[in-house]
């Protein structure tokens, strides 16, 4: 590689380019899915308040972490994160779910969101692994593993 065809962390630009774009469908849909959680958190209602609640928080922080982290690999890759939601409802695959106050159907949120999500990240993981991109291939493959023990979770809690 020389230094004309690669970024300053030694990929190749055009590779790199093409990661940052999936990167930020990513961030898109983690950013439309983390405001659904948060409003699982604040609407929810039932004999599970108390469980949904907390668990809601719990995921919702961890998908803040996410975001940031999502955005910071970006910006390491040379390019910039969207950061209007503007663009994200254009970019993103998750929908925004409205006025969901029963447990039953948060959950069910969550589990298509972390579905789509996986999909998502096992095309970037391809993608990063083609481009020997091993820092954003080592993300996706983390977060893949915990949001499939995740969906497993909820999964079981549905019955």
């Amino acid at each position: 590689m020389s230094d004309i065809d690669t970024n300053a962390i030694g990929l190749y630009t055009s590779s790199a380019e093409q990661l940052a774009e999936k990167l930020n469908t990513l961030l898109a849909n983690y950013q439309v899915f983390y405001m659904n959680t948060r409003g699982y958190h604040w609407n929810v209602k039932g004999e599970q308040f108390f469980e949904l609640h907390a668990k809601f928080e719990e995921i919702y922080t961890d998908l803040l972490t996410k975001v940031d982290e999502v955005a910071e690999r970006i910006l390491t890759l040379g390019y910039q994160p969207l950061h209007a939601y503007s663009d994200y409802a254009k970019v993103s695959q998750i929908q925004e779910d409205k006025q969901v106050a029963d447990g039953k159907q948060c959950v069910q949120g969550l589990v298509k969101g972390f579905q789509v999500l996986i999909e998502l990240q096992r095309e970037l993981l391809s993608q990063a692994s083609d481009a020997d991109d091993e820092g954003t291939a080592s993300l996706a493959s983390d977060y893949i593993r915990e949001q499939e023990k995740t969906v497993w979770m909820l999964n079981a809690y549905l019955g």
